[in-house]
Order: structure tokens, then C-alpha cells, then sequence
């Protein structure tokens, strides 16, 4: 394999480990999952991914690095079949790698942080802060009022 490939290989796996641990993770596994199915990849390369995205979630801070290459060079390797196997051509690896990196770059754009205050006294039951439910019905009960002397 030329370096190219090999470099289009790399990245690849590298944004799709980086995806691995954000919020954009579901539309990221959609993505390769129907490239894989599309090239005909069995159903245990896409479970494999889920397991992955697990194993870097549940590292803790000093498997973090091992965990992160381990998984990035698992999925290099695999991309790299692909392409030495003849399953995609570069042309398909660079489109996918290109949708990938898209979606990083949108992950990391609409990062915000959201705080909520609840005031006006204590709550004793659910808070539910939404634009618009329906349908909804919550059964709590008071707690006992206090005696007054």
C-alpha cells in the first residue's frame, strides 16, 4: 500500500476514534455503518465499533492514551483491508474520511454549556424543563405540612 492510502488510513481512524467519545457519536456510526454494509462488511465490524466506543468510555484516566491508540490503530489496520482487499477504492476511504471529518468539525462548532436555576422555594417533585410535552401526567405526593404552633 502506498503512503498515501496508508496516510488516508490513518486519518480515518483517527477521526473515527475522535468521534468515538463525542456527542455526534450516533450520526458518526451511521455513517460507517452504512458504509460497511454497503461494501458488504458483516454485522460483527459494526458491533466491534460499539465495543471499542465502550472500551474508551470506561477507561479511566491512566488507560486513556493506551485505550485511544490501541482503538486507533484497530481501526487503521481495518481500513486498510479494505482497501488492500479491493472491498473500497481510495476515492470511496477519502469521501468517507471527508464526511467524517465534517462532522467533527460541526461536533466541535456547537459545543455549549447550558445552566439551568430553579428558583421560588423548595420543589418536591419533578422538573421537567422542555419547549413543548404532551400528554404528560405526574402523580406525586405532598409531603405533610408543616405543624404550626
Amino acid at each position: 500500500m502506498d503512503s498515501e492510502l496508508a496516510a488516508l488510513a490513518a486519518s480515518g481512524a483517527t477521526t473515527l476514534v475522535s468521534l468515538m467519545v463525542t456527542d455526534s457519536w450516533t450520526h458518526a456510526r451511521e455513517l460507517v455503518a452504512r458504509f460497511l454494509t454497503r461494501i458488504g462488511s458483516d454485522a460483527t465490524t459494526i458491533a466491534d465499533m460499539a465495543d471499542a466506543r465502550t472500551r474508551l468510555l470506561t477507561a479511566d484516566d491512566a488507560e486513556d492514551e493506551q485505550a485511544i491508540h490501541a482503538v486507533t490503530a484497530q481501526w487503521q489496520i481495518r481500513l486498510q483491508q479494505l482497501v488492500e482487499t479491493g472491498s473500497v477504492t481510495s476515492g470511496e476511504l477519502r469521501l468517507l474520511l471527508t464526511s467524517l471529518q465534517q462532522l467533527a468539525a460541526t461536533s466541535a462548532m456547537h459545543v455549549r454549556t447550558v445552566h439551568n436555576d430553579i428558583n421560588g422555594g423548595v420543589q418536591h417533585g419533578p422538573i421537567i424543563q422542555s419547549g413543548r410535552i404532551t400528554g404528560l401526567t405526574f402523580h406525586a405526593h405532598q409531603p405533610p405540612a408543616p405543624e404550626q404552633d
